[in-house]
C-alpha cells in the first residue's frame, strides 16, 4: 500500500529530523508521526529542557512546503503568541504546554511541522513531527454479474465487483469464496484506483473466473484493508450469491397427492423437476392406445406443473415429462403411473323381498366394485350405526322400528373414499290405533273434536259410526282422522266408534263421552276450592290476630288496644304511656261535641 508521504508526493522523513539536542545541552523532544482524521483536531506535542533549569526565549512553529522550504507559522513567547499570515493563521492554536492545535484538519495538512526553541542570545534547539492525515474508508458494497455464468463458458467471467468510497489513503481490497480468502492470478482481479475532487479515494476491485455446477451455492465477499496506527483493520462486505446456468442432468416426475392414495374427484397435480438452471421446457404426454400423445389440458410449461382437475378413473394410466434444455438441446424424459381410485356399483339385496309383515326378519347384503380393498358399515335414517360387514341382519321389523338403512362402502387403504346406497324395507301389515281421544269431556249440545291416530302399511281408510265432518292427516306412515260432530243425548249416552282398515285387517276402538256436569271429577273440583278458600280466611285471620297481640297493628281508639289484658295492667299503661294524648283528645272531643265523656268512652 502506498504511505501518507507518497500518497501527497512527498519526501520521506530524515533520520537527521529525530529527537536532538543543541550542541550547548538545548533538547527538543517531539513524536515523529502524528495521525489524525480528516475534519478533527490535529495537537502536536513540543517537549524541550533548558540547562540549569533556565527558560526559554521564545518558540518558533514552522511547517515545510513542497520544496522544503520552512514557513514560519506563529512565535510563541512568555506572554504572548505571534501569528504570521499564513493558511493557517485561522486554524491554529497554541496551549499552555506550548503544543501546536491545527483544527479542520484537510489533506492540505498533510505535510511536516517544526517546533524551534530559543535560550538565551545563542542556545537554538528544534525538532519535527510529520502530520499524516487519514479518512477510513467506508463498507465496501458488492454486486454480482447481474446476468448469471454458465459453466459451459471456458474463459474467465465476471463473478462480482467490489467497491469502497471516500478513504484517504486508498485501501487494499481482497477477495473471498465461502469465507476462504482466494490467491488470484494476475487476470482474474482488476483493480481501480480513482481520486475524487475531494481528494479522497475510490477503489475498485472486479473478479473474473471461471464456474462449476457446485458454485451455485457458493458465497462470495470482499474485503477493504487499511493501516491505522501500527494495526491493519478491516471492513467486510455482504456475502452474495452468483447465478450459475448448468444443463440438467436429472429429471423427477411425482404426483401430488401420492398416486396411491389419488380418488375419484381429486385435483391432481403432476409435477415435474430438473436440477438445471434455468429449469428446461417441459412437455407432458399420455400413453394411449400405444402410442404417447401430447396432453393438451393447460400446463406450465416453466413450472413443470400439470394440473388435472375432478379426476376419474379414465384418468388413470402412464405419463412421460420430457424437458428441453434450450442452451444445449438436451433432453431427458420421466414417467409416472397414476391409478384414479373409485368405488362403482354399490347395491343392497333384501332377503327376503319386500314387502314383508310387522314381526318379521330380513338379511340386507351389499357389494360394491374398486381396485382396492373395501369395508362395510350400516346406518340407520338418523345416521346412527347399526352394523358392520357386508350382511346386516334385522329382526322383529314393526312399523315404529326404523326401515331405511344406508350401506356406505369405504376404502381403508385410500382416506376419502367412500360411496354409499339407501335402502328402505316395506313392512306392512293390519292398521294399529295408536292414540284415541278417550275419555272425552263434552256438554250437551257442544261442537267437539273426535280424534283417532292409527299406524299401517299400507294406507288405511276411516269408518265412524256417528255422522259428522272428517279431515284426515298423513305423516309417513301414521293417519289420523278427526271428526267433527255436535253432541246429543245418543252421543253422550252410547260414545263413538273408530274402525280403521286395509286389505290386511281392521282395528277398532270406542271413545267414551262424559257430561261434564255430572261428572264424579267436577264435583270434587267445586269441593276443592271450597276447602281451599275456607284454609285461606282461616290462616290470614290467623296473621292479624298475632300481628295485633305483637302491638304491630294499633287500633283507633286508645281503650280498644289492650281489651285482652288485666283491668290493673292496662290503666297503668294508659297512664303512663297514652296520659297526654287521651287528656288532650278528650279536650278536643269535648270542644267539638259540647260535652265532656270519660276517657275510656273516647
Amino acid at each position: 500500500g502506498w504511505t501518507w508521504g507518497q500518497a501527497q508526493g512527498l519526501p520521506a522523513p530524515d533520520s537527521r529530523f529525530c529527537p536532538t539536542a543543541a550542541a550547548s545541552g538545548l533538547e527538543v523532544s517531539m513524536p515523529p508521526v502524528v495521525e489524525v482524521e480528516i475534519g478533527s483536531t490535529a495537537r502536536i506535542e513540543c517537549n524541550f529542557y533548558v540547562p540549569g533549569n533556565g527558560s526559554f526565549t521564545y518558540i518558533d512553529w514552522f511547517y515545510l512546503d513542497r520544496t522544503g522550504t520552512r514557513v514560519r507559522l506563529c512565535r510563541v513567547t512568555d506572554t504572548e503568541l505571534l501569528k504570521d499570515d499564513t493558511d493557517y493563521k485561522d486554524r491554529l492554536s497554541v496551549g499552555e504546554d506550548k503544543a501546536l492545535s491545527i483544527s479542520r484538519v484537510t489533506l492540505q495538512d498533510l505535510r511536516t511541522f517544526l517546533c524551534q526553541v530559543r535560550a538565551g542570545s545563542s542556545d537554538v534547539g528544534e525538532n519535527r513531527t510529520e502530520l499524516r492525515v487519514y479518512k477510513l474508508p467506508e463498507t465496501p458494497t458488492i454486486e454480482p454479474n447481474p446476468a448469471g455464468i454458465s459453466v459451459q463458458d471456458s474463459e474467465n467471467s465476471q463473478i462480482a465487483k467490489c467497491v469502497s468510497k471516500n478513504s484517504f489513503p486508498p485501501p487494499n481490497i481482497t477477495w473471498y469464496k465461502n469465507g476462504e480468502q482466494l490467491v488470484l492470478q494476475e487476470n482474474q482481479v482488476r483493480f481501480a484506483r480513482t481520486r475524487e475532487s475531494s481528494g479522497l479515494y475510490t477503489v475498485t476491485s472486479t473478479l473474473f473466473s471461471t464456474v462449476t455446477r457446485k458454485d451455485r451455492d457458493s458465497q462470495f465477499h470482499c474485503a477493504v484493508h487499511y493501516w491505522l496506527r501500527g494495526q491493519t483493520h478491516t471492513l467486510e462486505s455482504q456475502r452474495v450469491k452468483v447465478n450459475v446456468f448448468y444443463p440438467a442432468k436429472h429429471l423427477k416426475l411425482s404426483v401430488a397427492p401420492p398416486a396411491a392414495l389419488v380418488k375419484e374427484g381429486d385435483d391432481v397435480k403432476l409435477v415435474c423437476e430438473a436440477d438445471g438452471n434455468p429449469p428446461p421446457v417441459f412437455t407432458f404426454l399420455k400413453r394411449e392406445l400405444n402410442e404417447w400423445q401430447e396432453l393438451s389440458e393447460p400446463a406450465e410449461p416453466d413450472s413443470g406443473v400439470l394440473n388435472l382437475h375432478g379426476v376419474n378413473k379414465s384418468a388413470s394410466g402412464l405419463y412421460k415429462c420430457q424437458s428441453l434444455d434450450l442452451d444445449d438441446g438436451g433432453t431427458l424424459e420421466k414417467e409416472v403411473e397414476l391409478v384414479v381410485n373409485y368405488i362403482e356399483g354399490v347395491h343392497v339385496k333384501v332377503e327376503p323381498p319386500t314387502p314383508v309383515g310387522e314381526g318379521d326378519s330380513v338379511t340386507l347384503s351389499c357389494g360394491a366394485h374398486s381396485l382396492v380393498g373395501l369395508s362395510y358399515q350400516w346406518n340407520d335414517a338418523k345416521g346412527n350405526k347399526v352394523g358392520e360387514g357386508e350382511r346386516l341382519l334385522v329382526h322383529n321389523l314393526t312399523f315404529e322400528t326404523p326401515n331405511s338403512f344406508n350401506c356406505n362402502v369405504m376404502a381403508p387403504s385410500v382416506p376419502g373414499l367412500t360411496q354409499s346406497k339407501q335402502v328402505t324395507v316395506d313392512v306392512q301389515g293390519k292398521p294399529r290405533i295408536v292414540d284415541i281421544s278417550s275419555p272425552l269431556y263434552v256438554r250437551q249440545d257442544e261442537v267437539v273434536n273426535l280424534t283417532c291416530k292409527a299406524i299401517a302399511s299400507p294406507q288405511p281408510s276411516f269408518h265412524w259410526n256417528v255422522n259428522g265432518t272428517a279431515h284426515e292427516y298423513v305423516d309417513k306412515q301414521h293417519v289420523t282422522s278427526n271428526l267433527t260432530v255436535r253432541v246429543n243425548h245418543d252421543l253422550l249416552r252410547a260414545g263413538a266408534m273408530c274402525r280403521v282398515s286395509n286389505r290386511l285387517g281392521a282395528s277398532e276402538k270406542h271413545i267414551q263421552l262424559l257430561d261434564r256436569k255430572t261428572t264424579p271429577e267436577s264435583q270434587g273440583v267445586i269441593i276443592v276450592a271450597i276447602i281451599v278458600a275456607i284454609l285461606v280466611v282461616a290462616v290470614l285471620g290467623a296473621v292479624i290476630y298475632f300481628l295485633h297481640k305483637k302491638g304491630k297493628i294499633p287500633c283507633g281508639r286508645a281503650g280498644k288496644q289492650d281489651i285482652t289484658k288485666p283491668e290493673a295492667r292496662k290503666d297503668k299503661i294508659v297512664g303512663e304511656v297514652k296520659s297526654d294524648k287521651l287528656s288532650e283528645e278528650a279536650g278536643l272531643l269535648q270542644g267539638a261535641n259540647g260535652d265532656k265523656r270519660p276517657a275510656a268512652d273516647q
